[in-house]
């Protein structure tokens, strides 16, 4: 799968809380639960993938959309946010949250 432009892609799940539109480039989904094997982490060139204790979660304000992390997932729980299997939907939205935690970068 090629890069997509920020510009021209899907934004994400609609509106955040805040009402603000919500972009999160690429999502960790629920096959990374319990694997956790950060090869994303070694890749990614801008450090925005972040550990909690259960899986990684990519910040979507540090990614830069480059997809290095997507093929180096070994149990395919990357997606680009318009791609996200319908039954992990809700992980959009995780994503931008525990990642924003985790962090500490809001």
């Amino acid at each position: 799968m090629g890069l997509i432009p920020q510009a021209t892609r899907g934004l994400g799940d609609g509106p955040n809380p805040d009402g603000k539109i919500a972009f999160v480039p690429y999502v960790v989904t629920e096959p990374c639960i319990g694997v956790k094997d950060k090869s994303c982490m070694t890749v990614c060139p801008v450090d925005c993938i972040y550990e909690a204790d259960d899986m990684v979660y990519i910040h979507p304000d540090e990614c830069i959309d480059c997809g290095l992390c997507e093929p180096e997932c070994p149990v395919t729980a990357i997606f680009v946010d318009t791609d996200v299997p319908s039954n992990w939907k809700d992980y959009i939205e995780k994503n931008r949250i525990e990642a924003k935690r985790i962090s500490g970068h809001d």
